[in-house]
């Protein structure tokens, strides 16, 4: 059977999906902020520390002081707006640039999960979510219908993340060592019943197998009627057990609660159903028989920007193809890559202040700087490095310091490995400029790691 991509743009569905899919979004977002702030977070992680590090080409955006609080709520304020569909288009708007603008500030808290709700909020600002059972959706504003595309571009979204993420453990340190599972595992000995397990090296290399697995089968078996509740019971042990061994957060329910728009409408009025009985509101005000259809031009605009967003999405987790060496050592195109929980890197990096006139030299204390979860990430990164070590002598500089040359020793271990010198110690990186070149001061990785 032939597919037609016109005549697939012109299909409408029910609109119900994407609006639970709204509701758990903007509720689940808001948790995760009061989740945040209620663990003292914000201020030790971006009011404390003296020195913050920032995206390449994103230099501007920086914490604000005690201002930061606001943009958080800000990004509370607009998740329940989202969640009641009031104003939605400005409210989601306006979520997904203070997310995005909180995610920036500082890269040592870089999470895929962070990055996977600003991919997600920026699409739904181009979706109808607030055309049914919605604050906006009263007095007749209410369809029922709307153009299919708008709930299979969250199914596509959320089958990238996890296609991606199990074509990146097609990798000969995941599939032949475990690893990290092998290192992270056995850290969970206190657990009850699943503590011993996990001292197992064939518990070790079940999770590898089966983890990639999930990933690479679970999308195409959320598509399929037959097999769409056994796909689900998947989704929930495995995200239930990953958050029970793991410390990612609300990440684990997040991913849970989307996979729900894989269901159809009649799961979905009935998730509705129970919210309007323990709310008490009448849902019958939203049903109408009304469809929704965008204006011809605006449909292509609509349509030109989903395209573009996700031919960025699939092209590039594949742009570490551009460079030399491995990426697990060098991790230059690593991030934004949907590449979750493959590495292990422990590392140290001792920074050398050196006089290039009078060679007089000095060794820098990190903790000066640096609060200890910044080192620890700074210490296995080499843009990390090298923005720290331009951070250093332009500090230097200002204390009265002539010649500032910076270099640093540094060794990292990756996966179990023995750790070896990771930083040319003889490169100033005072001088090294940050672009998107390969960083020809990276001592290559002396093994290889297999696989995509």
């Amino acid at each position: 059977m032939n597919f037609n991509l016109s005549q697939y743009f012109k299909k409408n569905t029910e609109t119900a999906p994407l609006a639970v899919f709204r509701i758990f979004f903007g509720i689940m977002m808001l948790l995760s902020i009061v989740r945040f702030w209620s663990y003292g977070w914000i201020e030790t992680l971006y009011i404390k520390p003296k020195f913050f590090f920032s995206y390449y080409g994103f230099e501007w955006i920086r914490p604000l002081g005690i201002y930061t609080y606001l943009i958080f709520i800000i990004c509370a304020i607009s998740a329940l707006m989202v969640a009641l569909g009031f104003k939605y288009r400005i409210s989601i708007i306006i979520f997904f640039l203070s997310f995005t603008y909180i995610e920036l500030m500082d890269k040592t808290t870089y999470l895929n999960h962070y990055y996977f709700i600003s991919v997600l909020s920026f699409l739904m600002i181009f979706l109808p979510a607030n055309a049914y059972y919605a604050l906006d959706a009263r007095k007749r504003k209410s369809f029922k219908y709307i153009p299919v595309w708008t709930i299979d571009s969250v199914k596509l979204l959320l089958g990238i993340v996890y296609f991606y993420a199990g074509l990146a453990k097609l990798n000969s340190d995941w599939l032949v060592k475990a690893m990290p599972l092998k290192i992270w595992l056995p850290s969970n000995y206190d657990l009850p019943v699943l503590g011993d397990l996990m001292q197992q090296e064939w518990v070790h290399y079940l999770f590898s197998y089966t983890g990639a697995i999930y990933d690479l089968t679970i999308p195409f078996l959320l598509l399929f009627r037959k097999t769409r509740n056994f796909a689900f019971i998947m989704v929930v042990v495995f995200h239930v057990l990953t958050r029970i061994l793991f410390p990612i957060g609300m990440f684990p329910y997040i991913m849970i609660i989307s996979t729900l728009i894989f269901f159809d409408s009649k799961v979905h009025y009935k998730i509705l159903a129970i919210i309007s009985k323990v709310l008490k509101i009448n849902q019958t005000q939203f049903d109408t028989n009304r469809i929704l259809t965008f204006k011809p031009k605006k449909d292509k605009i609509l349509i030109g920007i989903i395209t573009v967003l996700f031919t960025i999405q699939l092209l590039l987790p594949f742009r570490y193809l551009l460079y030399p060496g491995e990426l697990f050592w060098t991790e230059e195109g690593y991030r934004f890559s949907w590449r979750v929980m493959l590495m292990e890197k422990a590392g140290y990096a001792n920074f050398k202040i050196v006089d290039s006139k009078t060679g007089k030299r000095f060794y820098v204390d990190n903790n000066d700087f640096l609060t200890a979860f910044q080192e620890k990430q700074m210490a296995t990164q080499p843009d990390f490095i090298l923005q720290y070590a331009h951070y250093l002598k332009k500090h230097f500089e200002n204390r009265g310091h002539q010649n500032v040359q910076v270099f640093v020793e540094s060794y990292v271990a990756l996966n179990g490995r023995l750790s070896s010198q990771y930083i040319d110690p003889e490169t100033d990186l005072g001088k090294q400029k940050e672009t998107f070149k390969h960083k020809t001061w990276i001592i290559p990785f002396k093994d290889e790691i297999k696989g995509l």
